[in-house]
């Protein structure tokens, strides 16, 4: 019987090139992954614009960006040139700074500069103004009115002409823009949903304001970005832009629920807790959002009683 022949040995260069290869394996598949986990983020940021206000806040920083090419260009290319250059080994060009003024050197160093700085002022002026959050957005139809309270950790939408209410949902009609009037009943949050528009700071006692609006129907995400606690990484909800059919179904749908956004309900809601899944309110207290305002503002509480003592 003929014995097979026995394999060679491998070398000492192969056993190399396999440790190499073993070593290199984690880092190509990690290099492989990160075009696939790109994808998502743009997605769900400000570059997948899905409204007026997004859409005008993306060609903003696209612009700022171009514009910003011009100081990092330079830096980027002439800094390898200049290190390749004046290597060690290249004797020939020694470095032999001549400390004299130069006129074309000192215009190099501030006229570019100079410019981008004014020609950024100029841009920056006029869009912050144009994105100015207090802002109504132009639309032949009514704004839809919500009152948004940030808790710990979850948001609190109020419906004033609909009579309703939910909590980590936002729903309105895909034609119509928003006007969200917000306000924390804890600490400082920041509401933000990144492809409908700009984020925008909630404070205990105080009121600001906020304008947004859909191109199209579509579900987005929106978040909370100033850290408060350990809740924080779940307070996120959903963005909801409707058709004006499927909204009228999500209302109607609140109304059939059979629940009261009443002072004993907020009092069990307002409690610290991450909400497993949006809930809907059939209907809410009158002036419940005045009342959230009023007991975190001691100056508005007694206006209030002063007023009612009248």
């Amino acid at each position: 019987m003929l014995e097979a022949a026995p394999a060679p040995a491998p070398t000492l260069a192969t056993a190399r090139r396999g440790r190499a290869l073993r070593r290199l394996a984690p880092w190509l598949g990690v290099v492989a992954l990160l075009p696939l986990g790109g994808c998502g983020v743009l997605d769900h940021g400000m570059l997948g614009a899905a409204g007026p206000v997004a859409d005008q806040t993306r060609s903003l920083f696209l612009l700022v960006c171009a514009i910003l090419i011009f100081v990092a260009a330079p830096v980027l290319l002439l800094t390898p040139i200049f290190a390749w250059h004046y290597r060690l080994s290249n004797t020939k060009s020694a470095y032999r700074p001549q400390w004299g003024f130069n006129w074309p050197l000192e215009g190099l160093i501030w006229i570019p500069p100079t410019i981008i700085v004014i020609v950024l002022a100029v841009f920056l002026w006029r869009d912050t103004h144009a994105l100015d959050p207090y802002k109504p957005l132009a639309s032949p139809l009514p704004p839809v009115e919500v009152q948004a309270v940030a808790l710990d950790w979850k948001w609190l939408f109020i419906y004033p002409d609909e009579g309703v209410a939910s909590v980590d949902e936002l729903a309105f009609p895909a034609d119509r823009p928003v006007r969200l009037t917000l306000t924390s009943d804890t600490v400082m949050q920041s509401f933000f949903v990144p492809r409908l528009a700009g984020q925008i700071y909630a404070m205990a006692g105080m009121t600001t304001q906020l304008n947004l609006a859909a191109d199209a129907p579509g579900r987005f995400r929106g978040e909370n970005t100033q850290f408060n606690g350990v809740g924080f990484q779940n307070q996120k909800f959903a963005v909801l832009a409707q058709s004006n059919d499927d909204h009228a179904a999500w209302i109607a749908r609140a109304r059939a629920g059979g629940r009261t956004l009443d002072p004993a309900a907020y009092a069990t809601l307002a409690a610290r807790s991450v909400q497993p899944e949006p809930i809907l309110f059939g209907s809410v207290a009158p002036d419940l959002f005045r009342s959230i305002l009023t007991r975190n503002d001691p100056g508005l509480h007694a206006a209030h009683g002063h007023h009612a003592h009248e």
